[in-house]
């Protein structure tokens, strides 16, 4: 199931910007963060391939969605420009960004070479 976060429960599931000046992501395992808004279009055609991944890899990879238009620091935050914006959250390393309605083979690539995720 995908998750929707506020600002609270993103600075505990995943990056306290106000305490830590580095990134340090603080899941137990790799997510995927959707900057999306309700009256988004590409948005809306996104969302069922994000909930489908969240149980395809249930345990493994989480899957979360911030509303821009609900959560403006947050969006402020990461300069979302464009959405949808998806954010990809390794274990180990920087996260990573990128714009536009993905197709599900292209997520499902992001998720087995960057997140290090596999089914």
């Amino acid at each position: 199931m995908t998750e929707l976060l506020n600002k609270e429960s993103f600075l505990e599931k995943v990056f306290n910007y106000e305490k830590n000046k580095e990134w340090k992501y603080e899941g137990d395992v790799p997510c995927i963060i959707d900057f999306y808004a309700d009256w988004c279009g590409p948005c809306k055609m996104v969302a069922p391939i994000l909930e489908q991944l969240s149980e395809d890899y249930e345990g493994k990879l989480k899957v979360y969605k911030i509303d821009t238009e609900v959560e403006q620091e947050l969006a402020a935050a990461f300069a979302i420009r464009s959405i949808p914006s998806m954010l990809f959250c390794p274990m180990d390393e920087a996260p990573q960004m990128a714009q536009g309605a993905l197709p599900k083979p292209q997520l499902e690539k992001i998720i087995k070479d960057f997140l290090k995720v596999e089914k």
